[in-house]
């Protein structure tokens, strides 16, 4: 601390470069603080700081931070905190350019778990990333500003928001308590054979299309009783909510009642939330994937064939390759990655799917044979996916009552509130024509094999090799673009598509797990399923040092698998064997 003190005093109204001569490691009474990197000047992106605060020093209980899911609530809660507090100083430090930047990452309505701040559990270290913009006048230090920066600003921000004594101790039980809660229900989904839960109570609808806070006159959500559970919590308590049972599950109702809406929080209910969001108790088993048609994306070597026959222009469905995939066979693409992904649920809804991928009513195969037409549609497919291969299915549909058939429990949403009419639906599809192909119908010459193609017989065997044209360069660069896309030097994927990346700091992990793959795992033996477990089994052991060593930025935030595949398989550049 002396010798940063001095550093600063030597360096005062210098040319902004002597800021370098500020690198490195500096104790202070309650923690370390380490400048990782110096901007090069005023106006380029701020400089990067971290703080390392010992357990004897932070004052948490060991317990709050062992297990896995109570140290990412408590992470959640101590960098919302550090965030708001570093907030209120910003910019009191003069200068030009991003002079008195004071900035940490910003966490939404989520729980994810972020390199900003991350608690060791063996060792207790709380450590936080955050950036400063070193003051000037011009290109000139003001390093007087800085010192009170990183002497007072700082310090009194760590202070009142890092440490136990600084937090009440019924708010910091309250966000424990709700992660045992979230992990207690998760635990049971399995268990009771479910695959969601939405719990009596619950606000799904979002304030706007740009604000991901709960609507203040949203109807809360009522479980409708044929399919009411009630799950145990901690602490002898219980909770009742809508259930989802494995199987094909339909969503149906009118126009703005819900459909969606309800479909939009399973999907998120992938991730934990926060109190207060309204979703905290809508969990989702973890592997759920939202499947819609994605028109112009690329696809390399996927056997699509269960779902998209031999092309009227002889194009091999086997090992399907493009630049600017259809809606039905980017449809047919994204269900079979998510399957081989190892998805457990596939969420659909009808607005965002491919109309001639999803069904095809009697009226047109009467008209157009099937033979004459090369896609399978995914109703032929949906009870084949859950008998054989375990694969639940959880669809919102509004103007097709085909689905009637094959599913398992319908629910109506009727004014945001779900209702089931299993019974009268069933019933209603009983004297209606089943729009599903024939099983027995046969398709002559080579169409014939594909058509008898099961899931349990897909498998990825494609082997990627290095792009050296992207590898050969002084430095590979990745950058992230909110959760539109990513890019590897020149090369972009696009991301905008999968909806369940839901925070920039995602998109910038899938960025560098991208150049991760590339450098170190696409090396011509494995095959990119083994590739991308891998990493994933990497990134769950080591965290985000498996991607960038022991200098990790403070913008990253946790993906599954699923996203990960996902986003390989969008990777246009991908070179395979």
């Amino acid at each position: 601390m002396q010798n940063l003190d001095r550093l600063l005093h030597q360096n005062d109204h210098k040319p902004y470069p002597a800021y370098k001569a500020l690198k490195g490691q500096y104790r202070f009474p309650l923690y370390t603080l380490t400048i990782d990197h110096v901007q090069g000047d005023p106006f380029a992106a701020p400089s990067s700081l971290s703080i390392r605060i010992g357990k004897a020093k932070h004052g948490f209980p060991a317990e709050y931070y062992t297990e896995k899911h109570r140290r990412i609530m408590l992470q959640d809660l101590l960098l919302r905190g550090f965030g708001r507090e570093l907030s209120k100083y910003s910019h009191l430090a003069k200068g030009s350019g991003k002079s008195g930047t004071l900035m940490v990452s910003r966490c939404g309505q989520a729980v994810l778990e972020r390199s900003a701040l991350t608690i060791d559990p063996s060792t207790g270290v709380i450590t936080v990333r955050f950036s400063a913009g070193f003051p000037a006048a011009g290109r000139t230090t003001l390093a007087m500003e800085l010192k009170k920066m990183l002497f007072d600003l700082v310090p009194d921000a760590v202070e009142k928001s890092l440490l136990s004594r600084a937090i009440p101790k019924e708010r910091l039980e309250k966000r424990i308590d709700l992660s045992d809660d979230q992990k207690a229900i998760r635990d049971q989904l399995g268990k009771m054979g479910l695959v969601a839960f939405i719990a009596d109570g619950a606000i799904l609808p979002r304030k706007s299309g740009i604000d991901d806070t709960p609507m203040t006159t949203a109807v809360p959500f009522e479980s409708p009783e044929e399919d009411r559970v009630t799950l145990n919590l901690p602490g002898n308590r219980t909770i009742t909510g809508l259930g989802i049972k494995k199987g094909i599950t339909l969503i149906v109702g009118g126009g703005y009642h819900g459909k969606s809406t309800l479909l939009r929080a399973i999907e998120r209910g992938v991730y934990d939330h926060i109190p207060g969001d309204g979703r905290e108790y809508v969990l989702t088993e973890n592997s759920a994937m939202k499947i819609r048609s994605e028109d112009g994306r690329s696809v390399k070597k996927l056997d699509i064939s269960t779902f998209i026959r031999t092309l009227p222009s002889g194009k091999d469905t086997i090992s399907f390759s493009t630049e600017d995939a259809s809606g039905s066979t980017s449809q047919a693409s994204n269900t079979i990655e998510a399957v081989l992904s190892g998805s457990r649920t596939l969420l659909i809804d009808e607005d965002t799917s491919a109309t001639n991928f999803m069904v095809r009513d009697a009226l047109m195969q009467s008209v157009i044979h099937p033979e004459q037409e090369p896609i399978v549609p995914f109703i032929n497919r949906i009870r084949e996916l859950y008998e054989e291969c375990g694969i639940s299915t959880i669809l919102v549909a509004g103007s097709s009552g085909a689905f009637f058939h094959v599913a398992d429990r319908i629910l109506q949403m009727k004014e945001y509130r779900p209702l089931d009419i299993t019974s009268l639906a069933k019933k209603a599809a009983a004297d209606a024509p089943n729009t599903e192909i024939r099983p027995d119908h046969k398709i002559s010459g080579r169409k014939d094999a594909y058509r008898e193609k099961k899931f349990t017989e897909m498998k990825d065997n494609r082997v990627p090799i290095k792009n050296h044209e992207l590898l050969d360069t002084r430095r590979v660069k990745t950058r992230g673009s909110g959760t539109d896309s990513i890019s590897l030097n020149h090369e972009s994927v696009e991301l905008r598509f999968v909806e369940q990346v839901i925070d920039s700091e995602q998109a910038n992990l899938l960025a560098l797990l991208l150049r991760t793959l590339e450098e170190d795992y696409f090396d011509g033996k494995n095959t990119l399923p083994s590739c991308v477990e891998r990493l994933s089994e990497a990134l769950q052991k080591e965290g985000f040092r498996s991607v960038h060593g022991d200098t990790i930025p403070g913008n990253l935030a946790m993906v599954r698998k699923q996203e990960l595949y996902a986003m390989v398989n969008r990777y246009r550049a991908l070179k395979l064997q």
